[in-house]
C-alpha cells in the first residue's frame, strides 16, 4: 500500500472527530441536546472557540443543529456532507488571528505613507458598506475592498495576495455557517465604526493609532464570533 501524506490535524477537526464518534455510537441520542459549549471545552481541555469551530463543522455536516437560546441538538447519526468539505476548511478563528497580525502592520504602513489615493478608496469602501447595510444587504463588497485597499497601499504583491486569500476564506463552509449565527446589521455597524477609526488614523498619519485600530477591529471581529450564544436557562442556573 502506498504511503499517505501525513497532515497535522487542526484542533477543531480532532474535537469534531471525537464528538462524531460519540454521536455514531449512540452516546448522544438522535434529538438529544449536547452538553453546553463551555462544559465541552472543560471536559476536552480546549478553548471555547475551538469547540465552537468543531460544533459548526458538525452543523455543516448535518449532524447537529445550533438553536440559539436553546442548545445544540443531534439531528443525524451520520454526516450528510462529504467530510472533505469541512476538513479542507481553515478554522475561522485562525484566519482572523492571522489577519490581525498582518493587517495591523499594513494599517501602520498605510498611515506612514498617508497616500491621498489610498485614503479616498478606504473612505469609499466604508461608504459602500454603509449603503449596503441601509439596503439590508450584507456589506461584504465594501468590507473586502477596504482590506484589500490597505494591502494594495503597501505596493507589495505578495502581501496583497495573502490578504485577499485570507479574506476570501470567508467563503469556506465553516466561516459562512458561523456568520449565519453571529453576523447581523448591528455587528456590521460596529465593524463600520471600527473601519472609520482605521481611516481616521491613516489620514492623520498616526502610525501607532492605525496599527492599534486595526488590531482592535480584528480582535473585536474574533470576539463577536466567539461571544457566548445563549444557553438554556437550566444550564445557566446550574453554573
Amino acid at each position: 500500500m502506498p504511503l499517505q501524506t501525513i497532515e497535522p490535524r487542526r484542533l477543531y477537526r480532532q474535537i469534531a472527530d471525537q464528538l462524531r464518534v460519540l454521536i455514531a455510537a449512540g452516546e448522544f441520542a438522535l434529538g438529544s441536546r449536547l452538553p453546553p459549549e463551555r462544559d465541552l471545552a472543560v471536559q476536552l481541555g480546549v478553548s471555547r472557540p475551538s469547540v465552537r469551530e468543531a460544533l459548526i463543522a458538525l452543523e455543516v455536516e448535518g449532524l447537529v443543529e445550533v438553536r440559539m437560546g436553546s442548545g445544540i441538538y443531534v439531528m443525524a447519526l451520520e454526516p450528510a456532507a462529504h467530510p472533505r468539505t469541512v476538513e479542507a476548511a481553515l478554522g475561522p478563528f485562525d484566519i482572523i488571528r492571522a489577519r490581525q497580525l498582518i493587517e495591523s502592520e499594513l494599517a501602520a504602513l498605510a498611515a506612514r505613507q498617508k497616500s491621498a489615493t489610498a485614503i479616498k478608496r478606504l473612505r469609499a469602501s466604508v461608504k459602500l458598506m454603509e449603503d449596503d447595510i441601509a439596503r439590508g444587504v450584507m456589506p461584504i463588497r465594501g468590507d473586502r475592498d477596504f482590506h484589500v485597499a490597505l494591502a494594495e497601499a503597501s505596493a507589495n504583491a505578495a502581501l496583497v495576495r495573502v490578504v485577499t486569500e485570507l479574506f476570501d476564506e470567508r467563503n469556506n463552509p465553516l466561516f459562512e455557517q458561523l456568520g449565519r449565527h453571529f453576523e447581523n446589521a448591528r455587528s456590521w455597524r460596529q465593524a463600520v465604526a471600527e473601519h472609520r477609526a482605521v481611516v481616521r488614523a491613516v489620514a492623520a498619519g498616526d502610525v501607532a493609532a492605525a496599527r492599534a485600530a486595526m488590531r482592535s477591529h480584528l480582535g473585536n471581529s474574533h470576539d463577536r464570533f466567539a461571544a457566548a450564544w445563549a444557553e438554556p436557562v437550566a444550564s445557566r442556573q446550574a453554573a
